[in-house]
């Protein structure tokens, strides 16, 4: 928190177009009367950062659904983006009861339209009252979908592009992707949804973007170039999000 509030008191002196925070999760290490305190006045220092800045939430793995439902239901509603991996995704709809929540364990490639029913219902409001979230941005070792509400953002092709493309280069420590080093988990061919009649999106070699739209929000999607034997694993999640948004342009600002 201090750090936070260190980051919140400078605002003015550095005018930043875009907040990225993360570190919610080392929280759970307290009690559960200090963990409530304490995410109560990140909400609140987070409630007076002006509207024309974004922030975005890069999530980490938890254990304590008390804990997510709090981020859940105090935080998203001040935050324009989230990133996040599988194993954040469905501990989120477990916490909440949301789509998929009986879901005891992903297998070993996420299913496309699991993971799409669950962004769709958290940028839907997570069953939250109201949500101030815009962009979901997940991602898995095998793929990366980046899920946006129409009319707010812009260039997301080149986002999810960017990410996936961040993923190879650095999990194998080069500045460009070798074919020899890297190889394809992802699906070519899958279902949009599995809660209601979506569509067969297809890739390939000339179209390595998926587009497709459901309940005003769209959805962009790109299998993940993996490689073979990664030298750099820390940070990969933050690596992904912060170049996804770098390559992102909001039309509110």
């Amino acid at each position: 928190m201090t750090s936070l509030e260190v980051l919140l008191s400078n605002l003015e002196d550095f005018q930043p177009k875009l907040l990225v925070l993360s570190g919610l999760h080392m929280m759970e290490g307290l009690s559960q009367e200090e963990r409530t305190s304490r995410l109560q006045e990140a909400a609140s220092a987070l409630s007076d950062v002006p509207s024309d800045i974004l922030i975005h939430l890069e999530l980490a793995s938890m254990t304590d659904g008390d804990m997510m439902r709090g981020i859940i239901y105090q935080v998203f509603p001040l935050i324009s983006s989230l990133g996040l991996n599988e194993q954040e995704l469905l501990f989120l709809t477990q916490s909440a009861n949301g789509p998929h929540s009986t879901l005891s364990a992903w297998p070993a490639v996420p299913d496309v339209g699991v993971v799409s029913d669950i962004l769709l219902w958290i940028l839907q409001g997570s069953g939250s009252e109201a949500s101030g979230l815009t962009r979901v941005h997940f991602h898995t070792l095998a793929y990366h979908i980046i899920a946006t509400i129409d009319g707010f953002w812009e260039n997301q092709v080149a986002a999810v592009a960017a990410g996936a493309r961040v993923a190879g280069t650095q999990a194998c420590a080069s500045e460009t992707i070798d074919p020899a080093r890297v190889m394809l988990k992802s699906p070519l061919e899958f279902s949009t949804s599995q809660m209601e009649t979506g569509y067969t999106a297809r890739i390939s070699a000339k179209e390595p973007v998926a587009v497709w739209r459901n309940g005003g929000v769209t959805f962009h999607f790109t299998p993940v170039l993996i490689c073979k034997e990664p030298i750099r694993t820390v940070g990969l999640g933050d690596a992904i999000s912060a170049e996804g948004l770098l390559f992102s342009e909001s039309k509110t600002q």
